[in-house]
């Protein structure tokens, strides 16, 4: 095919020059090549392609109707290789992100507004979800990157630590606690807790090193957003179990109160992810690169 369609090329500009000479200067070759394609290709269509006259030459009626087919497949071929190449050079294309809402607004945000504004004909588009889920869509090629905490198999990704997380425990400052004492893990698990759901990796995380030391967690309350998880705390409804740097807005403002403990929970490391086998898009890979060198600085 690939014969052909450099035959095809010779003939779309025969046609179009309507002179084998003047054809063969524009394809930087001989006439004698030109004539020879043209040959082999009225020969393997089995149809006169071209009709000689007193300037040259002109198409049959098959050559003409062959003609339109070329020019609309050339034309195409051509936007292909320029669509591909501002793909390349950024001027259009797709970036898709996956990450967790609280991942999104807490970390990416200042990444996704820079990126944005340097390449604005990139669309970008994020798929919402825990680290488990955004993990599966990038196995399965629905995401380009994700951002997760601390992937268990790490074997067919490429990670990179964007920040490590706290897990700590937290209270409205009207609680009625001591905010000056320092709690034990058995203190801690006899208060009534505000934790998310169970399929959160935070949950899981908090409830492992519980259970690594000889306790089991009992929550009076259970939820799916940590935005009602610190809403409730705030208004007196328990101690959260939350993620330290996620709620930082609220310590600073002594809306929250963080209790002291005799423990301490070792962090865990939320990570940019991509698929070690598969080569990034250009959007993904200058995406993955600005976070990489910002970070570093």
């Amino acid at each position: 095919m690939s014969v052909k369609l450099e035959l095809y090329k010779v003939f779309k500009e025969v046609a179009e020059a309507g002179n084998i000479t003047a054809a063969a200067q524009a394809l930087y070759i001989s006439q004698s090549a030109v004539s020879q394609s043209i040959k082999q290709l009225e020969a393997e269509l089995q149809t006169r392609l071209f009709a000689r006259n007193s300037r040259g030459v002109s198409l049959t009626a098959d050559g003409k109707m062959l003609y339109e087919y070329v020019r609309s497949a050339m034309g195409l071929l051509e936007t292909g290789e320029e669509k591909l190449s501002q793909t390349r050079e950024l001027q259009m294309g797709q970036l898709v992100i996956g990450a967790s809402d609280t991942v999104t607004s807490q970390f990416l945000l200042p990444y996704l507004d820079a990126f944005h504004r340097q390449h604005p004909a990139i669309h970008i588009q994020i798929i919402s979800g825990r680290s488990h889920k955004v993990l599966g869509l990038l196995q399965s090629g629905k995401v380009d990157v994700a951002f997760a905490s601390t992937p268990n198999d790490t074997g067919s990704l490429d990670v990179f630590p964007c920040f490590a997380t706290h897990s700590v425990f937290v209270a409205g400052a009207d609680y009625p606690c001591d905010f000056d004492h320092t709690y034990s893990l058995k203190e801690i698990a006899a208060f009534p807790l505000i934790l998310l759901e169970r399929k959160a990796s935070s949950r899981l995380y908090l409830e492992k090193y519980f259970l690594q030391n000889g306790l089991r967690l009992h929550p009076e309350i259970e939820l799916g957003a940590r935005s009602l998880l610190v809403d409730l705390a705030t208004i007196g409804f328990g101690v959260a179990g939350v993620t330290e740097e996620f709620v930082s807005r609220e310590l600073a403002s002594g809306k929250l109160r963080k209790l002291k403990t005799t423990f301490e929970i070792p962090p865990r490391s939320v990570d940019m992810c991509t698929l070690h086998t598969v080569p990034l898009t250009a959007a993904a890979q200058r995406f993955t690169d600005y976070v990489k060198n910002s970070l570093s600085k």
